[in-house]
């Protein structure tokens, strides 16, 4: 299914082929170490089901971690790890480590944080032309041929990838290494013919995307990948002390911001503006696959005043990598509502799909798109009315970012009641064949119910439970370490603590959610039986916690922090 372009044969290799010479040397390496393997794997396993967050929720995350372990990926002679979007019964099913279905996943960067970095270092160095374009497929041998086509949602998503990697890492080394390449994937944005040519920070030309069609003119979809990519892009600007792309960036991000906000929002949701080149000859050739470009005057495959699934996927990845918001808040979180009443069906028995089935009859389910007031253009994008679990989890986890945790759970509890183990193999979700890469987007729904936040840039530490406040219990993952952390909530008193099972966590500054009304009256943070001084803020609803040093939690040694409340504010 990853036909390689060698006419020798293409040769790859397999990674386990240069660690092992045989099955007998796997046997005689892997038999001593089998009892420390297993309880290793089980102290994760336990540690994660002993959470308290909703069943669902922790099933969807844990049993999509397979798709790494399964044909879907692979890693060559070479090291490098690589993922096709997902596998057919004997085959793998569209290859490349396809950016844009990518985008989504939240589980390799947080629980294999080397394989998600590979994964950068070979967008940027193997998949990004000296034009700044990334080549939303990889093609094997490394160095063949390069894929021809750039996808908007892709290439804005590697930028916002990079900028995760580096502050879930701290890697200077990686930041400065790359810059360069990733500025290109944004300055890119601004060639003649290209995304962006006016430089008004939206999105006007043409566009292919995840959804394989080019959509033509401003829309939700790749317009907020590309706020949340100049965002990303300001920020990593001036850790590098690049003072001339910086502003450029924080410029185009408020005028395109601004730009959406105003012409985009239909008082619901977020909506296309469609608006075609009067030639094509005017766009550059590499951003058209070909799909939607048969009528200028009305183009197929258009999304039009639809309300998408993921019409603020570029926010969702904002929210998960700390960037904050990039619409107005209050918009972002009704159409967010307007998604779950438009889109959310309680039963299938009446709903007509044109094209695969992956629910049906008495099984509820979060639609990719629908048009509430009846303007669905006359050929909408292919996939409209199908149901994929990727783009579910992703809605879900961000619905439940912006409060609306009910109906994020509800979305979850929808997947998992269909994907159960006797309506559908609880370890296989499907989209483009088996065990597909998208559907590892279940693991944001994590941080979004503990409002879990980490940077090892910064080492601020963050949480704000949307999830059983007052008692949570919840697994957390880095990539310096791993562990569990507890919150109590009491008339007087709100702790948490952080336990370390595996590694450690390196700590200058937290920042906790505090209940509704109440003020801090005094912190106590304690390490290893020392109790350690700290300069306190409290903002609105958080507090801010400045250490005077940096903290370093291992095992055995946790992190308790106890802050005194106002009772009477409660």
């Amino acid at each position: 299914g990853w036909d390689p372009l060698d006419e020798n044969g293409g040769w790859i290799g397999n990674y386990y082929a240069r660690r092992y010479t045989d099955a007998w040397d796997v046997a005689q390496q892997v038999a001593p170490q089998l009892s420390q393997l297993e309880e290793a794997s089980l102290r994760f396993t336990r540690a994660f089901v002993s959470s308290n967050l909703p069943q669902s929720v922790k099933e969807a995350a844990l049993n999509n971690i397979s798709t790494l372990r399964s044909q879907t990926c692979f890693r060559s002679a070479d090291g490098n790890f690589f993922g096709f979007e997902g596998c057919r019964d004997d085959r793998g099913c569209c290859f490349g480590s396809c950016t844009h279905v990518w985008n989504y996943e939240q589980t390799t960067p947080f629980l294999f944080p080397e394989l998600a970095q590979n994964m950068r270092m070979l967008e940027l160095e193997q998949g990004t032309l000296p034009t700044g374009q990334n080549c939303f497929r990889l093609r094997l041998p490394l160095g063949s041929q390069p894929w021809a086509h750039a996808a908007a949602d892709g290439q804005m998503g590697v930028v916002m990838k990079c900028y995760r990697e580096w502050q879930l890492s701290g890697d200077s080394d990686f930041l400065r290494r790359h810059w360069p390449t990733v500025k290109s994937l944004v300055s890119y944005c601004w060639l003649p013919g290209g995304w962006d040519a006016d430089q008004d920070g939206v999105m006007e030309g043409v566009q292919h995307n995840t959804y394989d069609v080019e959509f033509f003119g401003p829309n939700p979809l790749t317009g907020v990948w590309y706020l949340g990519a100049l965002r990303a892009a300001e920020e990593m600007a001036k850790a590098v002390g690049d003072t001339e792309f910086a502003p450029r960036c924080e410029e185009l991000f408020a005028r395109g911001s601004a730009w959406i906000d105003a012409h985009l929002f239909n008082g619901e949701y977020y909506s296309q503006q469609i608006q075609t080149p009067s030639s094509l000859d005017e766009t550059r050739p590499e951003l058209r696959v070909g799909m939607g470009e048969s009528d200028l005057a009305d183009p197929d495959f258009q999304l039009g005043n639809g309300c998408l699934t993921d019409q603020l996927v570029g926010q969702y990845m904002a929210h998960v990598v700390g960037l904050g918001y990039l619409l107005q808040p209050e918009r972002v979180k009704t159409a967010l509502r307007s998604l779950f009443r438009y889109n959310f069906r309680q039963n299938l028995y009446d709903h007509w799909n044109n094209m695969r089935t992956f629910a049906l009859a008495d099984e509820s389910a979060l639609l990719i798109c629908s048009w509430p007031h009846d303007d669905r253009p006359k050929v909408p994008f292919p996939y409209f009315n199908e149901v994929m679990t990727g783009f579910e989890y992703q809605a879900a986890a961000h619905m439940i970012y912006e409060g609306l945790v009910e109906e994020g759970i509800a979305v979850i509890n929808a997947i998992r009641a269909r994907f159960d183990g006797y309506r559908r193999n609880p370890w296989n979700e499907q989209e483009c064949g088996h065990h597909y890469a998208r559907a590892m987007a279940s693991w944001a729904a994590l941080l979004a119910l503990s409002g879990f936040h980490y940077s090892a840039v910064s080492g601020q530490l963050q949480l704000a439970p949307r999830w059983k406040a007052e008692a949570l219990r919840c697994v957390w993952m880095i990539p310096s370490g791993w562990g569990m952390v507890t919150q109590t909530l009491e008339a007087e008193e709100q702790t948490v603590r952080w336990e370390v099972l595996s590694g450690q966590l390196r700590v200058q500054s937290m920042r906790y959610a505090l209940p509704q009304g109440a003020r801090v009256r005094t912190i106590a943070l304690e390490l290893a039986g020392h109790v350690e001084a700290a300069r306190v803020e409290q903002r609105d609803s958080f507090v801010d916690i400045n250490l005077a040093q940096k903290l370093k939690v291992t095992a055995d040694q946790p992190l308790v922090v106890r802050i005194k409340l106002n009772c009477t504010a409660l």
